[in-house]
C-alpha cells in the first residue's frame, strides 16, 4: 500500500515519519528502496536529533548512497510538493563509466538532490580511488544496533541498570557510540516503569548479539537490574 507524507519541512510532517519509521527500518518493505529515496531526497538535509528514528534511518539511507545504491522498487510513495525518483536516480553510478552530460541533455536532467549530489558523488570517487589503490574489499562488516532495555520494576535504579548495561565489554563492542542520535533515552513503559534505550556499534564477526543478551545482559549479574532486552533496529553500516 502507497504511503503519503506530507511537508517534511514542518513539525508536523516530521513528527508523522518519525512515528512511521518507529518499528521500521525502511519506509516499505525489509530492504532500502525507491521509496526511501523519494523520502531522502525530499528532506534536503539531516533532520534534528530530535526525531530519533527519522536520524537513524537518514543516517543509514546515507551510508547506502555512499556505497552500493538502492535498486529495489518499494511499493510507492509520495511527498507532498516532490516529485518521486526515477530509476536513474536510485544506483550509485560507475566512476569509471561516469562522463560529462552533453549541454542538449542539461534540459531534461532531473536533479533530485540538489547541491548534495556532485558531493556524494565526489565521495564515491574518492572511495573507489582508494580501494582500487588498497586492493581491498568495501567494509560492511559493522551494524548499528538500537536495544531496549526493561527493567523489572519501577523500583529499579535505572542508572545502576545503564552501568549494568556499559560494564558489559567485548572486542568489537561499543556503546553509545551514534553521529545523529542520542546515544540513549529513557522511555515510559506504563505504571510509573521506564526502560532504556541505548545504540550500540558490533563489528558482526566479533560479537553475536543474541549471545550479548542471553549469556551476558539477562544473566547474572546483570539480571539483578535487568529483565528483558529487545531489538528495536538493526542496520548495517
Amino acid at each position: 500500500m502507497a504511503v503519503t507524507f506530507y511537508n517534511l519541512s514542518s513539525k508536523a510532517g516530521l513528527e508523522k515519519l518519525d512515528n512511521h519509521l518507529k518499528t521500521r527500518s525502511y519506509i516499505s518493505g525489509y530492504q532500502a528502496s525507491k521509496d526511501d529515496i523519494t523520502v531522502h531526497a525530499a528532506l534536503k538535509g539531516a533532520p534534528s536529533s530530535e526525531y530519533i528514528n527519522v536520524s537513524r534511518w537518514f543516517n543509514h539511507i546515507e551510508a547506502l548512497l555512499r556505497i552500493s545504491g538502492v535498486a529495489a522498487e518499494g511499493v510507492g510513495v509520495s511527498v507532498e510538493g516532490f516529485a518521486p525518483v526515477t530509476e536513474e536516480s536510485v544506483s550509485t553510478p560507475s566512476v569509471t563509466d561516469a562522463k560529462p552530460a552533453d549541454d542538449d541533455d542539461d534540459a531534461s536532467d532531473v536533479d533530485l538532490f540538489g547541491e548534495e549530489t556532485e558531493e556524494e558523488k565526489k565521495a564515491a570517487e574518492e572511495r573507489a580511488a582508494a580501494i582500487k589503490a588498497s586492493g581491498k574489499k568495501k567494509e560492511s562488516g559493522k551494524s548499528s544496533i538500537l536495544l531496549d532495555v526493561k527493567p523489572w520494576d519501577d523500583e529499579t535504579d535505572m542508572a545502576k541498570l545503564e552501568e549494568t548495561v556499559r560494564s558489559v565489554q567485548m572486542e568489537g563492542l561499543t556503546w553509545g557510540m551514534c553521529k545523529y542520535l542520542l546515544s540513549t533515552k529513557l522511555v515510559a513503559v506504563g505504571y510509573g516503569i521506564k526502560k532504556l534505550q541505548i545504540m550500540m556499534t558490533i563489528v558482526d564477526d566479533l560479537v553475536s548479539i543474541d549471545s550479548l543478551i542471553e549469556d551476558h545482559l539477562t544473566s547474572e549479574p546483570a539480571n539483578e537490574y535487568i529483565q528483558s532486552c529487545d531489538i528495536v533496529a538493526f542496520n548495517k553500516i
